[in-house]
């Protein structure tokens, strides 16, 4: 049986999906459902909210961001993230380890075109 999109989507995302969560937040601390909307914009990185808090906590618990409850004008209280410096290094192991993979991949696959 030949995969469909979503399932290929669904293991590309399941390697890269943390990393990209952590490079959202080197912008400055962000909360979860901004996060969730910048990855989910374009229906790739992300395929919705729900598969983005567990990992919001993993990560938390990993010790690769950080936490910070603020107040909110417009509702209840709000969880920041911020990264950590240990999320910064993961991220920047991550990017050398991405760019040689990703031209591989992309000379691999273009080769067939």
């Amino acid at each position: 049986m030949v995969p469909g999109e979503e399932s290929i989507l669904t293991n590309l995302r399941r390697g890269a999906l943390e990393y990209c969560v952590l490079a959202s937040l080197r912008g400055g601390a962000s909360y979860g459902r901004d996060i969730a909307r910048q990855l989910t914009e374009d229906g790739v990185l992300a395929g919705g909210e729900g598969t983005l808090y567990p990992l919001l906590a993993r990560l938390r618990k990993s010790g690769m961001v950080e936490t910070r409850w603020q107040e909110s004008t417009s509702g209840p209280p709000r969880r920041y993230y911020t990264v950590t410096p240990d999320g910064e290094r993961a991220l920047d192991v991550f990017v050398r380890a991405w760019e040689p993979f990703r031209t591989a991949v992309d000379t691999t696959v273009g080769k067939g075109t």
